[in-house]
């Protein structure tokens, strides 16, 4: 679609995720056409995508529930050692993310990082 969005998080800040939030609402507010956005979360970002950041987990269940993909990158979970099954429900796993980056974009997703 010409809307198609990829979010990029690579930093393991609070303040930077919220941004990124708001970046995708305020987005999804103002399409009226289809589209679909994904946030790729790859470097110290995977940290905050964990279930002992509720307040985060809670905003980002709600932006999913809105059609938000999210996909955090196994090379940096397995770098933080971070268990698939900590992280935030609904929240997928790619082999690499800068590589999931990359394929987006070819498929003709605009990219951002907040």
């Amino acid at each position: 679609m010409f809307y198609d969005l990829i979010v990029h998080v690579d930093d393991n800040d609070p303040k930077r995720l919220n941004l990124a939030f708001n970046n995708v609402a305020n987005y999804s507010a103002a399409i009226e056409e289809e589209f679909r956005v994904v946030m790729v979360t790859n470097g110290p970002a995977v940290q905050l995508f964990t279930k002992e950041h509720a307040e985060l987990a809670a905003r980002g269940a709600q932006l999913m529930a809105a059609g938000l993909t999210i996909r955090a990158c196994k090379n940096a979970l397995k770098a933080f050692n971070i268990d698939p099954a900590d992280l935030w429900e609904g929240v997928e796993v790619t082999d690499a993310g800068i590589v999931e980056v990359v394929k987006l974009q070819r498929e003709g997703y605009a990219y951002i990082r907040p």
